[in-house]
């Protein structure tokens, strides 16, 4: 089977194309593609047996892919859209996946492509409109275990997440620091992508934390945070043009 994975969180993709060929090691993930303009050029280009879509990508809504191009693969969607948008992607998909994905739902997934391998044109319009009121179901809020207490905390005060080897921890902007029940990779799929982002392996940081930006290299940024960290934090190489994209949005 021949697949085209269309998401623009590097590690989300990766971890999928490995999932899928753990499930079956016949899967050919032909392509990963980051973008709306990549995936209407590749699109265009060539044919695969099933698309994973991501809904919101790099450079703008999935649904601007349908408009460029006719798509007549079956289409599983990878959302972090709730429930209440169930009835939208079964009328217009094989099947949708909510974020974070779990292996077992990809599994049915692929089974029920299986079952139905038919070509399955997409009402991008259809869609979209039964989308329009619903809104992606992010984390707001969580706890963290404080002794032996359990404290509740809103995103809106988070300034940044930070990996240490194993652990991530997250600094308030009151300056005060937790350890969180949660990894990097997870949480890149939970919080709003307009409020957070991860720019590089160790930080994730809240759009509210930046205090300034500093060129460091011609492909590479500085940032300084508040509260200050520890050490310095530099955009990655690989995020620059996205992170570029992101403050501008």
């Amino acid at each position: 089977m021949k697949v085209v994975i269309i998401e623009d969180v590097k590690v989300a993709a990766i971890q999928l194309e490995k999932e899928l060929q753990k499930i079956d090691p016949e899967i050919t993930v032909l392509a990963k593609i980051s973008t709306v303009r990549q995936a209407i050029k590749w699109l265009q280009g060539f044919q695969v047996d099933l698309i994973f879509l991501d809904i919101q990508l790099a450079d703008g809504s999935a649904f601007e892919i349908f408009e460029e191009v006719q798509v007549d693969t079956p289409v599983i969607f990878t959302t972090a859209y709730d429930e209440y948008a169930i009835k939208a992607f079964q009328l217009n998909s094989i099947d949708y996946l909510l974020k974070p994905i779990q292996p077992i739902d990809l599994k049915n997934s692929l089974e029920k492509y299986k079952k139905l391998k038919i070509g399955n044109s997409i009402d991008a319009k259809a869609l979209l409109a039964a989308l329009c009121n619903q809104t992606p179901n992010f984390r707001s809020r969580f706890s963290l275990r404080v002794g032996n207490k359990i404290k509740v905390v809103e995103l809106k005060d988070v300034a940044w997440f930070q990996a240490q080897g194993n652990d991530v921890y997250v600094t308030l902007h009151n300056g005060r620091s937790h350890y969180v029940e949660s990894t990097l990779q997870q949480l890149e799929t939970e919080l709003d992508p307009t409020l957070f982002f991860r720019v590089n392996r160790q930080f994730m940081v809240s759009y509210e934390a930046i205090e300034e930006i500093s060129v460091y290299s011609k492909s590479k940024l500085k940032l300084n945070l508040t509260p200050a960290t520890d050490g310095d934090v530099f955009v990655s190489v690989g995020k620059y043009s996205l992170f570029k994209q992101w403050l501008d949005q």
